[in-house]
């Protein structure tokens, strides 16, 4: 494992849909906007995050995006042959978490469902930044049931876009 505070990331409907056939079934510019700096924000200026996602995630990230600027981007996949520039890739959580080294502070697991699914229960998730949007979308995709563990839920602002209001939470253990 690693001595690194872990978090997973995630946008969430009122039914916990996450998205539909592959995206996001909404686009909120100051959500993106939340997620960015989130990600991106360090205490110390020359170190970086790093972004863990599934490769279906970073295939659906638009290419002008990709790498997601500013932070080390690491892909999981099982596919061995899979490259993706700017990007490292790794086949188990276990080895994308070794990535973190001196110049790491923070790790977020953004995506997808498969991802999500595998690292909720990780004996070192720090905790899980949700977005909650007050709506309901058509979704193929949720996102899993939040364990008890992580019971403290702290509210860290709202927003709202297009007549749509969404809050960020915070759920980190008690």
């Amino acid at each position: 494992m690693t001595n690194k505070e872990i978090y997973i990331v995630v946008a969430v409907d009122e039914n916990d849909g996450i998205g539909k056939n592959g995206k996001l079934p909404w686009s909120f510019k100051k959500e993106i906007a939340y997620f960015k700096n989130l990600t991106t924000t360090t205490n110390n200026p020359n170190n970086k995050n790093i972004v863990i996602m599934g490769r279906k995630t970073w295939e659906s990230i638009d290419l002008k995006y990709r790498p997601l600027k500013n932070r080390i981007n690491v892909i999981l996949t099982k596919n061995k042959d899979f490259k993706a520039e700017g990007a490292k890739i790794s086949s188990s959580i276990e080895e994308a978490l070794s990535f973190a080294d001196n110049q790491t502070e923070k790790i977020f697991i953004i995506g997808g469902a498969t991802l999500f699914n595998e690292t909720i229960n990780l004996p070192g998730l720090t905790g899980i930044y949700l977005t909650r949007i007050e709506s309901k979308y058509d979704c193929d995709t949720y996102f899993p049931t939040i364990p008890n563990r992580f019971s403290n839920k702290k509210e860290l602002g709202s927003e709202e876009e297009n007549g749509i209001k969404y809050k960020f939470f915070l759920y980190s253990q008690t």
